[in-house]
């Protein structure tokens, strides 16, 4: 949540005061290159065991700093006009495009393989009558969190079709509200059971 406020706040600002530099940085290093990967740990954390998850954030936190040194100090191919939303193949070089291609396409791919998962193991427990240890109740909720958060992932994809209709910076602003609400609920799910027992 806090990499969709820093975007939400970069494309704020570059909505009110123009595009700069230093801008279109934060909001493609916050959302481009960033969010979907911490995203996909998020929906690896609702299955994998605690130690396992512990080691991929550490990973995750290494290669985060990688990418946010390497999108400090990348050189522009062109300067940044006020008003236009810029494209990063305009501004930018190999690397920072490869990095959020990478850094959102595989992770996504591990969101949406992860709901369909949950939700196949889910009927598939429910055919059986066997729950095993998660209570029926509980692995509901896994799987609507999982299936709530790749749909998330697909709503805040689907910027660039929307963009030829309401334009970029409102297709931005449109899929980001829609996707960050759809998120936060997806989030907020699995732990609804745990806030009853403690009331």
């Amino acid at each position: 949540m806090v990499l969709f406020a820093t975007g939400s706040f970069a494309l704020w600002w570059a909505t009110s005061a123009g595009w700069s530099s230093g801008v279109f940085r934060v909001f493609f290093t916050t959302g481009a290159v960033l969010n979907v990967s911490w995203l996909a740990l998020g929906s690896i954390a609702l299955h994998a065991r605690r130690r396992t998850v512990a080691r991929l954030r550490a990973v995750l936190a290494l290669l985060s700093a990688f990418a946010v040194g390497v999108m400090t100090v990348a050189p522009e191919k062109k300067s940044f006009v006020g008003d236009d939303f810029p494209q990063a193949r305009d501004h930018f070089g190999a690397l920072p495009r490869t990095l959020a291609a990478v850094g959102s396409g595989v992770p996504a791919l591990v969101i949406i393989g992860l709901a369909i998962w949950s939700l196949s193991r889910l009927l598939q427990r429910r055919v059986r009558r066997d729950v095993g240890s998660v209570s029926p109740s509980g692995a509901s909720r896994l799987v609507v969190s999982n299936v709530l958060v790749a749909v998330a992932t697909l709503v805040l994809s689907a910027s660039g079709s929307l963009a030829g209709r309401l334009g970029e910076e409102q297709a931005f602003a449109v899929t980001l509200s829609v996707g960050v609400v759809i998120l936060f609920v997806g989030f907020m799910v699995p732990s609804v059971r745990s806030a009853q027992r403690a009331a």
